[in-house]
């Protein structure tokens, strides 16, 4: 175990700019209607995280969404953050460069509507995130806005909401980030809204695991010791909502939102490389996962980096990941997770497009209302447990 195994609790580069084909927001009458569209009807998200940065760009549609254009780079700002909870120079400046196309890209389509650009663990953590945000804003002009955990958690529910099976009244969303994983747990009402019941943020993601346990393969020590840490924050979390009767019951729906989650998909699938068309929305049983997971590890180092839909900038994280996912198929007696290839920047999408203000965790209040009806976000507060 590496010394730096202890603080994980509390020239690498990687491009893809294209116009994909997100399949849920392109049916005829979203094409037909996005030809109405003018340019300047877009709306912009950004998300920053510990391990890569992500635009989109987007128009709205009647009932959700057109993606113009994305762009993604791993950049891993959190490259060496649990050693002295900072910002090193060389992510920064890999960072800054990936934020430079992001704002060249933005500026391509202006005028836009509405743009939010938010930062999630590594900055949380980052005793010079002021700097650091100084710094992108002389660089790039981008205003950076570091979020709390619960509204990053919010932000995923709200991106992965088309996905939610209706006949299934509450949902289970984890999101396995670089610098932490948010677990959610959502109900939806008979009237159609959902509320968030519940979260728990672990303080560790693949890039702080991975950096802890360093090496080409982790160690079975090391795996273990990651999949009990997570299931005592797990069992804190059960103890407080009772969810595991439910979970077998298959009256909770299970949506993993991650780099992990699509990798796995990706591997049962046999894709010859990855394609989020056929990886995101489809649903994994138990046993598939865990057989995921057991050939992940058994490819080794080496042959994670020679896999099409893993490589070499994936091989570490994607075995901290699975550390993760463990954890939670053990803990629970889940028979099925749906795996989502979405998340923080489509939530930030919904919610600028539908003029909502960003604040949905309301003191004293532990049920939170998200949506209505796949149209509108809830503006009352939400009635008592």
């Amino acid at each position: 175990m590496s010394a730096a195994a202890g603080n994980v609790w509390g020239k690498i580069k990687l491009y893809s700019r294209r116009k994909p084909d997100y399949k849920e927001f392109r049916d005829p009458k979203e094409i037909e209607h996005s030809k109405t569209l003018q340019k300047n009807d877009c709306y912009a998200a950004i998300d920053l995280g510990t391990n890569s940065c992500r635009l989109v760009i987007a128009q709205p549609t009647p009932s959700s969404f057109h993606v113009v254009e994305t762009f993604s780079r791993i950049t891993r700002l959190g490259e060496g953050i649990i050693n002295g909870n900072m910002l090193s120079k060389p992510a920064i400046r890999r960072t800054i460069a990936a934020l430079k196309v992001c704002s060249a890209i933005i500026n391509e389509y202006q005028p836009i509507v509405r743009m939010r650009f938010v930062a999630t663990a590594a900055c949380r953590r980052a005793l010079n995130c002021k700097e650091f945000e100084t710094a992108v804003k002389q660089n790039t002009g981008l205003n950076m806005e570091v979020i709390s955990s619960k509204e990053e958690a919010r932000l995923a529910v709200v991106g992965c909401m088309p996905l939610l099976n209706r006949m299934i009244k509450r949902a289970l969303v984890f999101d396995i980030g670089g610098g932490s994983t948010e677990i959610s747990l959502a109900r939806v009402t008979e009237t159609g809204k959902t509320f968030i019941e519940g979260f728990v943020s672990l303080p560790y993601g693949v890039v702080t695991i991975s950096e802890a346990f360093p090496g080409k393969d982790m160690t079975t020590l090391a795996y273990d010791t990651i999949v009990e840490r997570t299931q005592k924050i797990l069992q804190e979390f059960e103890d407080r909502y009772h969810i595991r009767e439910a979970i077998r019951n298959q009256e909770i729906q299970i949506i993993g939102t991650s780099g992990t989650v699509t990798v796995l998909g990706a591997v049962h699938l046999n894709l010859p490389r990855y394609n989020r068309a056929a990886v995101d929305g489809i649903a994994l049983s138990g046993s598939d996962v865990a057989k995921v997971i057991r050939r992940i590890k058994n490819m080794g180092y080496e042959g994670r980096c020679k896999h099409s839909c893993i490589g070499k900038l994936k091989a570490d994280l994607t075995m901290a990941g699975c550390t993760i996912i463990e954890a939670l198929c053990s803990f629970w007696p889940i028979s099925e997770i749906t795996i989502a290839d979405r998340g923080i920047r489509e939530g930030i999408l919904l919610d600028m497009m539908h003029h909502q203000k960003n604040n949905y965790f309301h003191k004293g209040i532990k049920r939170h209302k998200l949506f209505r009806k796949g149209r509108y976000y809830g503006t009352k507060k939400s009635g008592g447990d």
